[in-house]
């Protein structure tokens, strides 16, 4: 399949960024795959296996994989695939070596703590001559790595047709749109959700709760991206509800199986220094709350997992609040 994007860099060697240099090769995709720490890429490339993030998947020699980040200033796009709360400092550290216009597509999912900004505004203010496109929905990195089907979203202001089609394979396929913000707000908030989803299982308060919740949640999270100028029947496709219904139904999500230590009265410090890997979501939740409060948004859900996360609240009060709301619409 013939593309005008034949080379991709991608920056952050974790589980998704090492799934994503898989899907792209076996697209027909060159790939370079960036660490930032020398001795991780040097590993990578002499064992081709990303033992503590991505055990099990072997890449492909061709994937070369590197912690010198100057080269990627010859791909045709580049991902970050970074945490989000590094992505600014990876973009300062990138601006000066890439090419202009050179295209930016965002795998990392959250909101910024301390300036509430999204991942597009973070790199917009770094590296304000390049056009951002974000890559978010339903995908847990292992099922990706091994060639099961996803399908995903491709966000940008200009409808990146050319690149959903460089990147997409047969279990690999990629839909377009025109909703940044959409997008994006659907990827950051269901990892909260999904939190608040594992305290639920955590707790054995039954599947009806957590029914209940992701559908609360949800309308949290269309309340919120509506708000930022998002549109919601973005929030019902793949990155808002197709995520929502993988991540919170699956102990494979860190922040779901986080969700579920809590619920099990585990130390959130515990929890967080025997993982691999970050749970955006503890980020986020903080992150989101005060974006929301900026522009008047009702979020019981967030709220509630953020005290919990943060101030140490107790579980059961927080759940015996929430039952406690007064009623209202369904569209409230």
């Amino acid at each position: 399949m013939s593309s005008s994007f034949q080379s991709f860099g991608i920056i952050g060697a974790g589980a998704w960024g090492t799934a994503l240099a898989v899907a792209l090769h076996r697209a027909g995709r060159n790939v370079t795959l960036a660490a930032r720490d020398p001795q991780f890429a040097a590993a990578l490339a002499k064992t081709r296996e990303n033992e503590p993030y991505l055990p099990g998947i072997k890449l492909d020699p061709a994937i070369d994989a590197v912690s010198d980040m100057a080269g990627l200033a010859f791909c045709d796009a580049v991902i970050m695939a970074t945490p989000a709360q590094t992505l600014r400092a990876t973009c300062k550290a990138l601006a000066p070596t890439l090419k202009a216009r050179q295209p930016i597509i965002i795998a990392s999912k959250g909101v910024e703590l301390g300036t509430h900004r999204l991942m597009s505004e973070v790199v917009a203010e770094e590296m304000a001559d390049h056009p951002v496109f974000i890559l978010s929905g339903p995908s847990f990195a292992g099922e990706v790595a091994q060639n099961l089907p996803a399908a995903l979203t491709l966000a940008g202001e200009a409808r990146g047709d050319a690149l959903a089609l460089a990147m997409t394979s047969p279990a690999f396929r990629l839909y377009t749109t025109d909703d940044i913000i959409g997008t994006q707000v659907g990827g950051a908030l269901k990892n909260v959700l999904a939190i608040a989803c594992g305290i639920v299982a955590g707790r054995n308060l039954g599947e009806n709760a957590r029914a209940a919740l992701i559908t609360r949640g949800l309308a949290e999270i269309v309340r919120l991206g509506t708000a930022l100028g998002g549109r919601a029947e973005t929030l019902m496709g793949l990155s808002g509800l197709g995520d929502v219904a993988l991540t919170c139904s699956s102990q494979k999500s860190r922040n779901m199986s986080l969700g579920i230590a809590l619920g099990h009265n585990e130390n959130i410090a515990h929890i967080l220094t025997t993982r691999a890997g970050v749970t955006e979501g503890v980020a986020t939740a903080t992150a989101a709350l005060g974006l929301a409060y900026r522009h008047g948004i009702d979020m019981p859900v967030t709220s509630a997992v953020d005290r919990i996360l943060r101030e140490k609240a107790d579980i059961d009060d927080m759940i015996a609040e929430l039952l406690a709301r007064p009623l209202r619409t369904e569209a409230a």
